[in-house]
């Protein structure tokens, strides 16, 4: 009946989650988690956490890595279905091979998982050094919507964001971006919105992390017009919750198609 309705409605509800991490606790965050996803009691249709949600941005890629099918996804799996709501954020995933990815995720309430690997690793905090790249990106298709799930670095680098002939419709940016750099966060998830003519969702954390590094949220979600309609005090944690509209979206890509007249490009 939810899904019947989106589709006749062209909404979607989208709730940013922003707080604090407990260093490298995957059972304490995930007990933290499940309370803030549990009180929502289904009045969303996509929680959005922060990056590395359950270990904080740690190069400790070894000890804390994980599997698509160990505890960390199938617990997040689990809840997706008892409170009929998708679940995004990113964790430390590992191949057999022994690879390390910072790894996006967005499980459905359905059963469905998509998984993005990052492509645009920092090489200023070593994670260059303890995990690797991911090559591709990922769009989800959710009720109707088309979803495009990056990493935090990733926003820097606009080619990768690009909406080429409008292939997605909600650009999601999970991450761990401290308060110095606060300014360029802020900035630049505007100007994806505009450039891309997309919703565009930005979910960083508060607090200290391991490392001594300080980070003040910022998250937020902008329109298209690069206008905030959703978004939470600086320093607090907190969740938001706003609604989405899709036949909004695209009668202004109608009005003004910015996107028809947009260079192409092939990434290699």
């Amino acid at each position: 009946m939810r899904q019947q309705k989106l589709q006749e409605t062209g909404d979607i509800r989208v709730s940013i989650v922003q707080t604090a991490i407990e260093w490298e606790n995957k059972e304490e965050n995930l007990r933290l988690f499940h309370k803030k996803i549990k009180d929502l009691n289904e009045t969303t249709d996509i929680i959005v956490l922060p990056e590395m949600f359950s270990t904080g941005f740690s190069m400790n890629s070894q000890a804390l890595a994980e599997t698509n099918m160990d505890r960390t996804i199938v617990t997040l799996r689990q809840w997706a279905s008892i409170y009929q709501t998708a679940i995004c954020g990113s964790y430390i995933a590992k191949e057999h091979d022994d690879a390390f990815y910072n790894r996006a995720f967005f499980l459905t309430p359905e059963g469905e998982a998509y998984y993005y690997d990052k492509h645009h690793l920092f090489r200023m905090g070593q994670e260059n050094e303890c995990f690797s790249s991911g090559n591709k990106r990922t769009i989800v298709t959710y009720h109707g919507w088309k979803i495009c799930p990056l990493i935090c670095y990733d926003l820097r680098f606009p080619v990768w964001s690009r909406n080429l002939n409008n292939e997605y419709d909600l650009l999601i940016y999970v991450a761990n971006w401290p308060t110095s750099r606060r300014p360029v966060w802020d900035t630049l998830l505007r100007a994806r919105a505009i450039e891309n003519q997309c919703y565009v969702c930005g979910v960083n954390r508060v607090g200290i992390d391991g490392y001594h590094i300080k980070y003040n949220g910022g998250s937020v979600i902008y329109s298209a017009k690069g206008e905030i309609i959703a978004s939470i005090d600086d320093g607090q944690e907190g969740i938001s919750t706003v609604s989405l509209n899709l036949t909004s979206l695209r009668k202004f890509r109608e009005k003004f198609p910015v996107w028809k007249d947009a260079d192409t490009f092939q990434l290699l």
